[in-house]
């Protein structure tokens, strides 16, 4: 055993040693002491790597512990397996296996395996892009382990917080967990090498730059690109700091050293075949040639990082890659920006699947233990029962009608409690097919109200950017993209009947599309409608998704005054200050309190909308004095950044 576990021993050596105790183990009598010698082999096997043996031991060592009734053995045994799961990437498995051993170490109260388990749940979420939960599980983490020396597993949850709160764009949030990880490594002993130290200073530079605080960003990669062990041993790293401090001093307008840095970052990732980095590196340095207007090779990188991206079939480079050849190629706008709704939206639903597929093993997880429960009270009852029939046949032994009767009614008993377990089985599992099927029907509300129009909107907004440029080709290209979809909108008309009125003439610019809406307005309902458009609207300066968010808010709250506020009159108007664009709609109806209203789908989804664009939302209403709906949207322009 000693040999088994001893790190400084070569794996094979440890592997022959393991098998050895493992063979004169299984002689031996099932006992606590011998499941926890076992779980000591299978954890030597999981950390050599040597899967097919570990999953033969842990699949002995699991029946034995449920033989002795070992609970904390059993759960650390989950809990070993998850991980190797996780290792193998077999995430729904290290999922299934993480809940079986979270409900039993909830009960054991081992804070240092719970605390290891939550660790294991918060890195699955992160891998899915569940940032919500990977904050929950990590929070979960550093509480259980907050009073053992565990810096390794502490630093990792500080870590999982601040990367998932910055995606969130929850950067004061970002910035302290980050800050308490870096605080973590330079107090204790767990980055013997200093990669722990450049890894923090990094995502904290990566933190600045969301911020769009450059000047701080650079300042924390330059402390991490001291590191002369960076540079010569971990080329990759040392590639991730070069290029996020080179597109810091982008953003600067600062183009000393530049492209050059850009360079050296990508020299390093190819040589290295590190697809998502060159990716990345390429995308920076059309950026770079955008900004100095050589467009031959900001298009040259443009494209070259497109290819890529879709040789190696990963959806996110391929979503970076589209959103920024759509800026610097505008000839081909509408192709790249209908694959990017189309993969966006796929995206979005894989992404679904999994949160839901990780719902569900946790159901049917707790459903199992549930069951196994209700067993156990049940066989409990059955030994009880026994041992009460067992002393009345020898109290009444010599009474043959009597232990007739008794037997009878112990029957009629066992018959009635068995009902009764059956029956509770049924209204709990209904219980919960219930509450399952009303968060997919809430799902499914929310995407039937979001997502029908979105498509046929996305290709009237490709018209609008083609409205910037007014030589022969674009306008024969304009012209055909309106002849196209005048023909999509007269299919629609013949194919929806009833379920679909679009009316009116083809637009090709968001004006218009917001003037149709209004117009419709105008003639479907008996409110009399007053709009205003400032003619001098910089719309040009406001990317597409905002406008597409502000005509959506502009639906919503159109329908909302329909269905239920009961105007005369409703006014719509939109005007711009220095920094922002405005949206406001008010009605004259019969208002409602906002601080009672429940926050329907629609209220949620225009807030939302309204955040996505980092804009502000304010809703005013009161009882009999009308409703006032205000959105102002700054502009604004986003880059991808990359954190370790």
């Amino acid at each position: 055993m000693a040999k088994a576990n001893d790190d400084l021993l070569d794996s094979l050596i440890r592997f022959n040693f393991c098998i050895k105790s493992y063979k004169i183990l299984r002689k031996k009598e099932s006992s606590i002491e011998k499941n926890a010698k076992l779980l000591k082999i299978s954890n030597s096997l999981h950390h050599i790597n040597n899967v097919n043996n570990f999953k033969e031991v842990n699949r002995f060592l699991i029946n034995e512990c449920i033989k002795t009734k070992d609970s904390s053995n059993l759960a650390k045994s989950y809990n070993t397996l998850a991980y190797n799961f996780i290792y193998s990437e077999e995430n729904d498995s290290a999922f299934y296996y993480l809940n079986k051993s979270e409900k039993i170490l909830l009960h054991t109260k081992d804070s240092l395996t719970l605390g290891k388990n939550y660790l294991g749940k918060a890195y699955i979420h992160y891998t899915v892009s569940d940032y919500n939960n990977c904050i929950q599980s990590s929070s979960l983490t550093l509480n259980y382990l907050k009073n053992l020396n565990e810096d390794k597993s502490k630093y990792n949850a500080f870590n999982y917080i601040g990367v998932c709160s910055n995606e969130l764009k929850d950067f004061e949030t970002s910035l302290i967990y980050h800050n308490k990880a870096l605080d973590i490594v330079e107090k204790g002993d767990i980055d013997n090498s200093g990669l722990l130290t450049i890894k923090t200073q990094n995502n904290i530079g990566c933190v600045y730059q969301n911020m769009k605080k450059y000047d701080e960003a650079i300042t924390y990669f330059k402390k991490a690109l001291k590191s002369k062990q960076l540079q010569n041993e971990n080329n990759d790293f040392y590639a991730i700091l070069i290029d996020n401090y080179a597109y810091s001093k982008l953003k600067l307008d600062d183009f000393n050293e530049l492209p050059g840095l850009f360079y050296v970052s990508l020299k390093i990732r190819e040589k290295n075949q590190l697809n998502q980095g060159i990716i990345l590196s390429k995308i920076h340095l059309s950026e770079y040639y955008n900004e100095v207007k050589d467009t031959f090779q900001s298009k040259k990188f443009a494209y070259e990082a497109l290819k890529l991206a879709r040789s190696t079939k990963v959806s996110g480079d391929i979503l970076a890659s589209l959103k920024h050849i759509s800026t610097v190629d505008k000839k081909n706008l509408t192709q790249f920006y209908k694959e990017y709704i189309k993969l966006s939206d796929s995206v979005q639903n894989e992404e679904r699947k999994v949160k839901d597929r990780f719902a569900r093993i946790a159901y049917e997880t707790d459903e199992i233990i549930q069951k196994n429960t209700e067993l156990e009270v049940i066989n409990r009852s059955l030994v009880f029962f026994l041992i009460g029939i067992g002393g009345i046949f020898s109290l009444l032994y010599v009474v043959i009608t009597q232990k007739m009767k008794n037997r009878e009614l112990a029957f009629k008993q066992e018959q009635q409690a068995t009902n009764q377990e059956i029956y509770n089985m049924m209204i709990l599992h209904q219980e919960k097919v219930d509450a399952t099927s009303n968060y997919e029907k809430n799902r499914m509300a929310q995407e039937l109200h979001d997502g029908v129009l979105s498509k046929m909107f996305g290709t009237r907004m490709n018209l609008d950017s083609l409205n910037e440029a007014n030589d022969e080709e674009t306008i024969a290209v304009r012209h055909k993209y309106i002849q196209e979809l005048k023909s999509i909108e007269q299919e629609i008309r013949e194919i929806s009947h009833d379920l679909s009125s679009v009316k009116g003439k083809i637009i090709n610019n968001f004006v218009l599309i917001v003037i149709e809406l209004l117009e419709e307005q105008k003639k479907s309902f008996t409110s009399d409608l007053v709009y205003s458009i400032e003619k001098t609207m910089s719309w040009e300066k406001l990317d597409n998704t905002a406008k597409i968010n502000f005509y959506r808010i502009l639906q919503e709250s159109l329908q909302n005054s329909n269905k239920y506020a009961n105007a005369k009159t409703i006014t719509v108007s939109f005007f711009q200050t220095e920094e922002n664009i405005t949206m406001k709609v008010e009605d004259d109806g019969i208002g409602f309190d906002v601080a009672k209203k429940k926050k329907g789908i629609g209220l949620k989804n225009m807030i939302s909308r309204t955040e996505e664009s980092n804009g502000i939302y304010e809703l005013i209403s009161k009882q009999g004095k009308g409703t006032i709906t205000t959105v102002s949207i700054p502009y604004n322009k986003e880059s991808p950044t990359q954190t370790l």
